[in-house]
């Protein structure tokens, strides 16, 4: 398959902090593939630029061949990435329907079966779909974010630590969700503090280290090789 993503040279600065620092890497369409390091590596940082979020210094950001780097957040929604924020970012006041509508604010059709999909995926939604949303668990929030930024028909969704402060069994409840997106042909770009369960998912891995790529290859060679797992699985050499 072509690459649904390239990235070209891309360096963001936050004042005189270089918080990546010329780096290149593809997405191949319809895989997962994961960026995995230690905080402050600029995992976040990548994602965000090609969000739109924050202005990039220097480099391109090809979707489907075209430059977007530059573009507004709402327009890089309406060409088909979606972001999943660290710390889920749920509107706390309003209900889960009205959250998943929010996910679909630049659509002029129908939602109804794009909400119906998403409770599909996510039953306990469906079952709290008039429920505040600030009320929920942190799984719940999670599930929500998540299919909030699938309400906009995303061709690639971006995933920004949807493990973090979860218990194990509601990770690997996400972990099958973020899968199952993916074989309905979804392309995922994930961060994730927990490097085991992301490479175990990933097809093509990238290691972030001082804002900069140190290492590439599949998610099962990442998850053999003895530095990853000296500095990231916990496990010595």
């Amino acid at each position: 398959m072509s690459n649904i993503l390239e990235i070209r040279n891309l360096s963001v600065a936050y004042g005189g902090i270089e918080a990546i620092k010329d780096i290149s890497f593809d997405v191949e369409e319809g895989k997962i593939v994961t960026l995995i390091g230690s905080n402050g590596a600029g995992k976040s940082s990548t994602l965000r630029s090609i969000a739109g979020i924050v202005k990039a210094k220097a480099g391109e950001v090809l979707f489907e061949g075209e430059n977007i780097l530059g573009l507004s957040p709402d327009q890089i929604v309406k060409r088909g990435i979606t972001l999943v924020p660290e710390g889920r970012r749920v509107f706390p006041n309003l209900t889960v329907l009205e959250n998943l509508k929010i996910g679909a604010y630049l659509r002029k059709d129908k939602l109804d079966s794009d909400i119906e999909y998403v409770y599909s995926l996510f039953p306990r939604l469906k079952e709290r779909s008039w429920q505040l949303a600030g009320t929920l668990s942190g799984g719940e929030q999670q599930m929500l974010a998540v299919g909030r930024a699938l309400m906009a028909r995303p061709k690639l969704i971006m995933m920004d630590e949807p493990s973090l402060g979860l218990a194990p069994l509601v990770v690997q409840g996400i972990f099958d969700i973020i899968r199952t997106i993916n074989e309905q042909g979804i392309t995922v770009l994930l961060i994730e503090q927990n490097a085991n369960m992301a490479l175990k998912a990933a097809h093509n891995a990238f290691v972030m280290q001082t804002g900069e790529i140190t290492m590439s290859g599949t998610g099962a060679e990442l998850l053999a090789n003895d530095d990853v797992k000296e500095a990231y699985l916990g496990k010595s050499k």
